[in-house]
């Protein structure tokens, strides 16, 4: 059984990609008629991507 710290750090990596999966796949997608709110979704997908990379490299550190 994984330790409850290395669960929250798998559990919010999954919610951070399924967030990103969605700004791109439908939110973008979805207000195409508004340059604003276009480039606001772009802005937020680019910092959950961060964030995706940050939890994935500390995740990497604790498997070895």
């Amino acid at each position: 059984m994984l330790d409850n710290h290395l669960y929250n750090l798998y559990k919010q990596i999954v919610v951070e990609n399924k967030s990103l999966w969605r700004i791109k796949g439908s939110y973008k997608d979805d207000s195409k008629e508004c340059k604003d709110c276009q480039k606001l979704w772009e802005e937020l997908a680019k910092e959950k991507e961060e964030w995706v990379d940050k939890l994935e490299k500390h995740l990497k550190s604790h498997i070895k």
